[in-house]
């Protein structure tokens, strides 16, 4: 694939925040620890410090949670995270179908390439990528379904609470044998798993075991348990609350929107098919559906207990992935990095290390049936991010032999009705503005022509105009960016290399947005974009 890169904010998809984030703008930079730069890094892991009792249980856990899966690279980097010179770098996501859209992927080799450049930039440490399943997840609308091929594919199913732990019933193997064109460790994933946690980390697995991603399950006793004090002052002291809402208010003051919004109480309750936000009332915790109740006293006695039974939400998950990981980054999209900009304010109050917040790779594919037009048309990169209503009205103006603006015709009018200004003037001053009156109306008449002879000029165009639709639609199905709609197996299928090719070409500390030409060689992709 040939690579070519734009600004982002050349393509309208980003918002202020995240712009003014990967430009230095000064006004974020009280909101995060440290800009992501590649020398940056020294002193965040001279500075790093993680318990030794943390990391062993963090091996465990893995090793628990990798029984049965095979992998030498994957099994040493668990191994390493016993070390003290061992640290991570994370991505997190939703345990999409067949990963959702293609922007999984794209976060996956970001970090995957992360912790290659640290590597070979301070070898006397080790960097471990991981990536962190959303498993306590309750929000089933949101992943049971992907697009492929201009279709939408979904599993429908009336279970509730952590999708993590959804049955993967008789319902998804009879999908596995209607969907033909699934490759094989896809439907080896999810007709051999009882639930879909487990099918997640087996097709994670096989896509990126070679290169030594860990997948980690952090709904799990042992590593609640470690995060047990920090759940308990939220319960009963309600801090973050607060902490958040100033941040907050300091961000909207700067003129930025916010994402978030705490809660008194940031944890769910959570057990089999339930995950129900916990409030405090008149002294008493109880679950929002009023099914469960208890006492302070009683409280505690359950957290000592059972402390997997409370689940994070998007305010406590990072702090969470942060104090169970000897993690140095997170990866993701724009919008988790600027919800991470609200939290600042907790990990200071907890005395956790805020990571290095590092957006994704952001890519965008163009098939060769696409390239031959965009060059046809002769179309430069940015354009491609303008409406296909801006793109095609440019184009007609630009290639008509016609001057359809008509703005010959209207300097014509503009002296006629100088000169009747004179006339009106010398005769009674009040005239002028009757000729000026005029002026508008005819202007209106004029523009009304023009808008005319525009969609005839279109008609005369029509297998232009017809490609700027197809080409737009292509990249941008449905109005949305391919990366956030169409499935990586679009890709995929067609080329087995197809991620190794991203490898090749993303750079997880360049923030430009990168647009990939599909297929053949460079000479040939030059020809044709």
């Amino acid at each position: 694939m040939l690579k070519s890169t734009i600004d982002p904010a050349c393509t309208g998809l980003f918002s202020t925040l995240f712009l003014d984030y990967i430009q230095h703008k000064k006004e974020l930079k009280h909101f995060y620890q440290e800009f992501p730069e590649l020398g940056h890094f020294k002193k965040a892991i001279a500075e790093k410090a993680f318990d030794q009792e943390k990391r062993n249980t963090l091996v465990r856990v893995l090793k628990e949670q990798y029984t049965g899966f095979d992998s030498s690279r994957v099994s040493s980097n668990i191994d390493k995270l016993k070390q003290p010179n061992t640290f991570t770098v994370t991505t997190g996501h939703q345990l999409n179908l067949m990963t959702g859209p293609s922007f999984f992927i794209y976060k996956i080799v970001s970090t995957l390439l992360l912790a290659k450049k640290l590597q070979e930039t301070y070898p006397d440490c080790h960097f471990v990528p991981v990536y962190w399943m959303a498993s306590e997840d309750h929000d089933f609308e949101e992943i049971n379904h992907f697009h492929f091929d201009g279709k939408e594919y979904r599993w429908d199913s009336d279970q509730k609470g952590p999708v993590g732990d959804f049955v993967l019933d008789k319902s998804v193997k009879q999908l596995m044998q209607e969907w033909d064109f699934l490759p094989d460790f896809f439907r080896e994933a999810y007709t051999h798993s009882k639930c879909l946690k487990e099918a997640v980390r087996k097709y994670v697995h096989h896509l990126f075991a070679d290169q030594g991603l860990v997948i980690l399950d952090a709904n799990d006793k042992a590593l609640k348990k470690s995060f047990l004090p920090i759940i308990k002052d939220d319960l009963y002291s309600q801090k973050a609350n607060e902490l958040v809402k100033q941040r907050n208010e300091a961000l909207q003051a700067a003129g930025y929107p916010t994402q978030i919004f705490p809660r008194e109480i940031n944890f769910f309750y959570m057990e089999p098919g339930r995950r129900e936000r916990l409030i405090h009332q008149q002294g008493l915790f109880r679950t929002h559906d009023g099914k469960d109740e208890w006492t302070e006293k009683e409280m505690e006695s359950l957290l000592e207990e059972y402390p997997e039974k409370f689940s994070p939400n998007v305010v406590m998950r990072p702090l969470y992935q942060e104090v169970v990981l000897p993690n140095l980054a997170y990866l993701g999209g724009p919008a988790e990095i600027a919800y991470w900009f609200q939290l600042k304010g907790v990990f200071d109050q907890y005395k956790v290390d805020f990571p290095f917040l590092l957006p994704r790779n952001f890519a965008l594919i163009v098939p060769r049936v696409i390239q031959r037009k965009i060059k046809k048309l002769g179309f430069k990169p940015e354009e491609l991010f303008l409406s296909v209503d801006k793109l095609r009205v440019d184009y007609v103006y630009e290639h008509s032999e016609e001057d359809l603006k008509l703005l010959q015709e209207k300097e014509q009018l503009k002296s006629l009705f100088l000169s009747l200004e004179e006339k009106a003037g010398g005769l009674d001053s009040t005239l002028i503005y009757a000729v000026k009156a005029a002026l508008n109306r005819t202007d209106k008449i004029i523009n009304q022509l023009g808008v005319k002879f525009r969609k005839a000029a279109e008609r005369k165009q029509e297998v232009a105009v017809r490609q700027i639709f197809e080409i737009k639609e292509g990249l941008f199905p449905n109005g949305t960016l391919q990366e956030r709609k169409v499935n990586f197996l679009e890709f995929y299928l067609k080329d087995k290399s197809f991620i190794d090719g991203l490898y090749k070409t993303f750079d997880p500390l360049d923030f430009n947005f990168i647009i990939l030409q599909e297929d053949g060689s460079e000479e040939r992709a030059k020809e044709d974009f």
